[in-house]
């Protein structure tokens, strides 16, 4: 009997550390708003102001990672891509589509954020000097990128000239073909360090949160409350806009396909994308649909699909948007239009390397906070209801998958249209094209990018 309290608390932690840390992030994300604003009512916001350093630990966790997890993944993703060199056309036509319709998703954020103002009211720069940086010139911008001494941008955290370098990195590795084989394996290597590194941090996410979270709620009540849903409902709204607006654009016009009979094809990887968060853990659903239900050749969805799931991030770039300027809202801060700018080149040049590592929604989110000036400790706000905006950007990444690979395979004369236009209904039938054969082939190369 005298051991019972000792097995209660033993069986809650390995209830506890045996639980998925999105539940363990929303968990403290709602015992930190309730603590929170149990101190501001009871006249307490003290004692939320002491808990606060546990979160600004986290918060400089994270910011440690920031250059070497940008750099690491830009390269190892940009030198993996070994088809540049080979494949040519096809290549371009893929790349070109998802960082183009990369950058229509993070507009269509920023767009719904600015008109909405979901941050607006909330104040949680009142009475601090957080000053917006001034706007330089169009052509200082385009200049800026180019970093004159990449060590430097490196010690400043400049984070738009580090993804160039990291580009032109990944390129000359792949352009240097066996000759740069132990330069390629060093940053492999680096990048499963790295995300290891990743990994680590963010499992203190849910203390993290659930100090800056108590802070937050500790020293403005129930007002940081309601805009929450409203940052819910716009990343949805702005999924559903993307994928019926660009996508079926895409489809009708450029394919001169069938937008509904695309929606019925691609509507189970959606499905599974949607309930696992994972693109690449969809990739065999996805590859199965593209074959059987849309039409796409082999040749196309095995190259065009892998690389999806590796930089066509548009549901998170969206995301991005609007998160970014909920945040300088919040804050108090107006964003200008060449930080608006700033914020498209970053989440879609990023959405290149982004790593397949829990939180890297978070960790590109903080990027894209970086790269404009916005006070990181609005991640905190955001992380307890990344699971729920996690489904709705996940799906819409596999969905733009998909509508990029008919896309392609129909302007390289590789799409069946007699598949396309026929009723479709997913089995797990042996003789499913590409079942299973093309997906354990598809999941190979894309392992590691497991979550978004």
């Amino acid at each position: 009997m005298g051991n019972s309290p000792t097995r209660a608390r033993a069986g809650m932690f390995a209830f506890w550390t045996g639980m998925q840390l999105w539940k363990q992030i929303f968990i403290a994300l709602t015992l930190g708003l309730v603590f929170g604003v149990v101190l501001n009512q009871t006249g307490n916001a003290d004692v939320a102001k002491s808990i606060k350093p546990v979160g600004d630990l986290f918060i400089r966790g994270i910011k440690m990672l920031i250059v070497p997890l940008i750099f690491v993944s830009l390269v190892t993703g940009v030198a993996s891509l070994r088809d540049l060199s080979t494949m040519g056309r096809l290549s371009l036509k893929t790349i070109a589509l998802y960082l183009g319709t990369t950058a229509v998703a993070i507009t269509i954020g920023l767009v719904l954020a600015a008109v909405f103002e979901p941050g607006v009211g909330i104040d949680l720069g009142a009475g601090k000097a957080v000053v917006a940086k001034e706007a330089p010139t169009a052509v200082d911008t385009i200049l800026g990128l180019v970093p004159t001494n990449p060590m430097a941008a490196f010690a400043e955290g400049n984070v738009l000239q580090i993804i160039v370098f990291a580009i032109f990195v990944g390129i000359s590795i792949t352009l240097a073909g066996d000759a740069a084989k132990h330069v390629r394996n060093f940053f492999e290597s680096a990048a499963e360090v790295i995300y290891k590194l990743t990994s680590i941090v963010i499992s203190f996410a849910p203390y993290g949160v659930f100090a800056l979270m108590t802070w937050v709620a500790g020293t403005y009540g129930m007002d940081v409350l309601a805009p929450l849903a409203k940052v819910i409902a716009m990343v949805y709204v702005g999924c559903v806009i993307h994928a019926v607006v660009v996508y079926a654009g895409l489809i009708r016009f450029v394919a001169g396909l069938n937008p509904v009979r695309y929606f019925q094809g691609a509507v189970e990887p959606m499905m599974v994308a949607f309930t696992s968060t994972s693109s690449s853990g969809t990739l065999p659903v996805t590859m199965m649909s593209c074959e059987r239900n849309l039409g796409v050749s082999r040749s196309v969805s095995s190259f065009v699909l892998p690389l999806g799931a590796t930089i066509n991030m548009d549901g998170t770039a969206l995301y991005q948007g609007v998160c970014a300027v909920f945040i300088a809202q919040a804050y108090g801060l107006d964003l200008n239009s060449s930080q608006y700018l700033t914020i498209i080149l970053t989440a879609t040049l990023a959405s290149i390397g982004t790593a397949g590592v829990p939180g890297a929604g978070l960790i590109m989110l903080s990027l894209v906070l970086t790269s404009v000036g916005l006070p990181l400790e609005g991640v905190a706000i955001i992380a307890g209801i990344d699971r729920i905006l996690d489904m709705a950007r996940t799906a819409l990444n596999v969905t733009g998958d998909c509508a990029v690979a008919c896309v392609v395979a129909r302007s390289e004369g590789q799409l069946d249209e007699t598949v396309f236009n026929r009723a479709h209904v997913l089995r797990a039938d042996a003789d499913v094209v590409g079942a299973p054969e093309t997906g354990r082939e598809a999941v190979a190369a894309p392992s590691s990018q497991s979550t978004n």
